[in-house]
């Protein structure tokens, strides 16, 4: 299963569909190094250094046990832009695309919190956790 940042920010968080995350967490997840950029981001935003966020969710085993943290590969670049004409209708920014793109690379499906991705048809499954 691959994560989006908003499944990952609602495991985490314990907010509504959280639970769904934790479920698809069985026996773990991957999630994109750029999709990380972003929880990292809202995690440190009033708590601090994102270096300390990223350390305390590899000590509580949620990044590196639960979650795999997949590089962005040049592949993934390519399709990133490849989807942007495909997912403009809906607003998809680059971390979304980037997500996509690993799915698309892995072969797995996609774990969400954003509706709008049902509205994109791109070869992936998407799964709503809320």
């Amino acid at each position: 299963m691959i994560l989006d940042a908003s499944a990952l920010l609602a495991y985490v968080l314990d907010e509504p569909g959280g639970q769904a995350v934790r479920l698809a967490l069985v026996p773990a997840g991957t999630m994109s190094s750029v999709n990380l950029t972003e929880v990292l981001e809202r995690l440190a935003t009033g708590r601090g250094d994102p270096a300390q966020v990223l350390d305390e969710l590899r000590r509580t085993g949620v990044v590196g046990t639960a979650i795999h943290v997949e590089p962005f590969l040049a592949e993934d670049a390519v399709d990133c832009a490849i989807l942007r004409p495909l997912t403009r209708h809906v607003g998809l920014s680059l971390a979304d695309r980037a997500c996509l793109a690993l799915a698309r690379r892995t072969g797995e499906a996609v774990l969400t919190a954003d509706s709008a991705w049902s509205e994109v048809q791109v070869g992936v499954e998407v799964r709503q956790i809320r």
